[in-house]
């Protein structure tokens, strides 16, 4: 019998050829790790370099000198930066993001709440623009090259085309103020029953929905077009199954590897793109917590909150190449 140092090919490539799946998913979750760590050190060094100062701020223009050297020492601003990245990574990674300066409330306890009304909206959004997209997606295959497939294509284009701020100035002129059929603001709150607070999410959700359902269905368009070329898709033509039950049963499953992909991508800018959609509609989420905070230069929020964004984008990043992965057959079925 041969072993690997007589073949002269090091242990690890070995196991790399014998599990090719595997390898390839801690990569990923390896880069991914390297990744969050390189953009905390951009998200801290960034938020360092803002213009302003804290303690001038709470104090006013009017501070003495002394009065803001000993708040920016009761702060820790003193010390030198690596030495104060170092610590708050350290407590960010036990869950601990310190203490508000301008609330001194409790950076975790805060983002705890808001981060449930951030997810919650992306969540509604998501389960109203992903299965709407992958039947408009699929009903512009049917009808390709028809004319319900060139007013999906004109509507998704236009929908592409403007951004999330001006969809939902859009909807707050004509739902909530000429036609009242919506609330504006989006305030919700914790005494709110579950169909009362889906009312007031209505017009932030309907703004995400319009941003990401155009992406999405033209995606599931074009992958699903690719596998109608295939030979069993025709088969199935020639047995006379019908278009469009061939579409979603032939078609669509096989095409699942990159519309999952694509889909897991908007989930991710759904998630932080709650931004902009947040501050419009005045909505108590991370978007709007995280802008108050960098008006009052209160860093520790700031920080906080580009940390989490990133974090999850840069997860479902890593699940969207995790599921294109595994399900290359080539992959799970290597010779």
């Amino acid at each position: 019998m041969t072993s690997s140092t007589d073949t002269g090919e090091p242990p690890a490539r070995k196991l790399s050829e014998r599990f090719p799946l595997l390898t390839l998913v801690v990569q990923r979750l390896a880069l991914s790790i390297l990744l969050l760590l390189a953009v905390s050190v951009l998200i801290y060094g960034g938020v360092e370099a803002l213009p302003g100062d804290f303690a001038t701020t709470y104090l006013g223009q009017s501070a003495t000198p002394q009065a803001v050297a000993n708040i920016r020492s009761q702060l820790g601003l003193d010390q030198p930066i690596v030495t104060r990245y170092f610590a708050w990574l350290g407590n960010a990674l036990q869950g601990d993001f310190g203490t508000s300066w301008a609330s001194h409330n409790s950076v975790t306890e805060q983002i705890g709440k808001r981060l449930g009304n951030s997810l919650f909206l992306a969540a509604f959004a998501a389960t109203v623009s992903v299965p709407l997209a992958v039947m408009l997606g699929m009903l512009a295959v049917h009808f390709r090259n028809r004319m319900p497939d060139r007013i999906i294509n004109v509507i998704s284009l236009a929908a592409i085309s403007l951004p999330e701020f001006f969809v939902g100035y859009l909807l707050i002129l004509f739902f909530a103020i000429n036609f009242n059929l919506a609330t504006f603001p989006a305030t919700v709150h914790d005494g709110m029953g579950f169909l009362e607070r889906l009312q007031a999410m209505a017009l932030p959700t309907a703004t995400l929905v319009l941003v990401v359902l155009a992406h999405m269905m033209r995606m599931t368009r074009a992958a699903i077009l690719s596998v109608m070329s295939s030979a069993y898709m025709e088969t199935a033509e020639l047995k006379g199954l019908p278009a469009f039950r061939a579409i979603v049963r032939h078609a669509a499953p096989n095409a699942i590897a990159p519309i999952v992909n694509v889909v897991a991508l908007n989930l991710a800018y759904l998630v932080v793109g709650v931004v902009v959609v947040e501050v419009v509609f005045v909505y108590p989420g991370m978007g709007q917590y995280m802008v108050d905070a960098v008006t009052v230069r209160d860093m520790p929020v700031v920080q906080a909150c580009g940390l989490i964004f990133a974090a999850v984008y840069i997860f479902l990043n890593m699940l969207a190449d995790i599921i294109a992965i595994v399900a290359n057959p080539r992959l799970r079925h290597p010779r």
